[in-house]
């Protein structure tokens, strides 16, 4: 096997291949005179790591599903020549997996007293914050035989947004929602409950919207035209305790809320409602508040990024108490919870009447795709079983949704690919049916 670079190197000279430094290589170099000096050469031309400036820039956030560049500079304040391989250390989940080696790692020559820029990409796989570990450099000599290695430790930090995949069905609602405000097709009576303006009597019209001051006043029968009402108040409630953490797919049923509360959050401040968010279990994970339109959207992903589900049974008589201090008189309060019987029965029903009493409340809920699948599945004893087991899933959490529609309260229940649209659909009903 033909040898090269330093290994062919130390062999012509009778020595060991270059590895970790062994005590044994002291009388090699006493005997070689030529290895040690090139050796203690190689070593002082070295570029001293230490004294080396590193300094960060690029990207500060990033939408999960998306990639990030951050930027490190490298100062070579020394007189000597740098030539180095750098590891950009992050976490793990910074990475697709299977790149994590090619993506932190770099070669660079940086001449004395001047600086090099590398480009670190990342590709995160996790919501949150992700903070850069050390940057570890070795520095070689010109011969490659010696090396001086040393880590720095150069912060930043990289917040990963949630992804926000709904907000392709942003448009068709919004187009629902000027239709609703009259501004793109004429107002059906009776919409809404906000005075719009006036227009002439046809039949069919509810007899009960003329205004009989008006027709008064001209020769033709005048009927009021309503719209929905605007400046309405929304409080958008994750409940994120253990129920939350249980996986529909490949995600947590509380991310499939997140992405549900954000389209809703986003086509409310669009309607003129002012929209605030809590997130709670047994305390307070999250709490967006006053945010002027223009800014919720912005802070409610913000303050999502780094919300996860807590191992722990939600307290539903505290966060009754939380959202009625949160939420105004005659809001309309989206619970984002589980259809789950022991958690309804024994935790929100006994409260609900005191959120029902002020407020409007609607109930959205993450449903299992599987266990649809499981219900339609024929054809062997084993499938028949899975069939009757979730049939029997599928009872219980219709009989849970009936008891919170006898009390008052809109139920949303959908799988998380359809229930961002859904809750988007039942929020725009309330709107044409004046009941928000």
């Amino acid at each position: 096997m033909a040898l090269t670079g330093r290994t062919a190197l130390l062999a012509a000279l009778g020595t060991l291949p270059v590895g970790l430094w062994d005590p044994s290589w002291t009388g090699i170099l006493a005997v070689n005179t030529p290895l040690a000096l090139a050796c203690a050469c190689d070593f002082a031309l070295a570029a001293p790591v230490r004294r080396l400036g590193m300094t960060r820039s690029g990207a500060t956030s990033v939408r999960l599903g998306e990639s990030a560049d951050v930027e490190l500079t490298v100062t070579n304040p020394s007189g000597r020549l740098l030539r180095a391989e750098l590891r950009d250390a992050w976490p793990p989940s910074s990475h697709e997996p299977g790149t994590e080696v090619t993506a932190s790692r770099h070669r660079l020559a940086v001449p004395a007293g001047e600086r090099r820029r590398l480009t670190t990409h990342l590709s995160p796989t996790r919501r949150g914050d992700h903070q850069a570990d050390r940057v570890t450099i070795r520095s070689y000599g010109p011969l490659g035989l010696f090396t001086r290695q040393g880590s720095h430790k150069v912060p930043w930090t990289l917040r990963v947004l949630p992804p926000f995949t709904s907000r392709k069905h942003l448009p068709a609602k919004l187009a629902h929602l000027r239709e609703l405000d009259g501004r793109t097709s004429v107002l059906t009576r009776g919409q809404g409950t906000e005075f719009d303006s006036l227009r002439d009597y046809v039949p069919g019209d509810d007899t009960r919207s003329i205004d009989w001051r008006a027709t008064a006043r001209q020769s033709t029968v005048a009927v009021r035209t309503w719209r929905p009402e605007r400046d309405r108040h929304i409080l958008l409630v994750l409940d994120t305790g253990r129920t939350s953490a249980g996986r529909v797919g490949d995600a947590p049923r509380l991310d499939a809320s997140m992405d549900a509360a954000l389209l809703l959050a986003a086509l409310a401040s669009r309607a003129g409602d002012r929209v605030d968010l809590l997130a709670y279990d047994r305390r307070v994970r999250a709490l967006v508040q006053g945010r002027s339109a223009g800014d919720v959207l912005p802070s409610l992903v913000n303050a999502l990024a780094t919300l996860e589900p807590e191992l722990v049974e939600t307290d539903a008589r505290s966060l009754t108490s939380t959202a009625l201090r949160t939420a105004p008189r005659s809001s309309l309060i989206v619970l984002f919870t589980s259809l789950d019987t022991a958690p309804i029965e024994e935790g929100l029903l006994p409260v609900l009447s005191r959120l029902t009493k002020r407020h409007k409340v609607l109930v959205a809920s993450v449903a299992d795709p599987h266990i649809q699948e499981m219900a339609a599945s024929r054809g062997t004893t084993e499938a028949v079983y899975d069939a009757a087991a979730a049939a029997q899933a599928q009872s219980e959490r219709h009989r849970t949704a009936e008891q919170l529609r006898r009390r008052g309260v809109t139920v949303v229940d959908a799988t998380p690919h359809d229930l961002a649209p859904a809750l988007a659909d039942a929020y725009l009903s309330l709107k044409a049916a004046g009941r928000l």
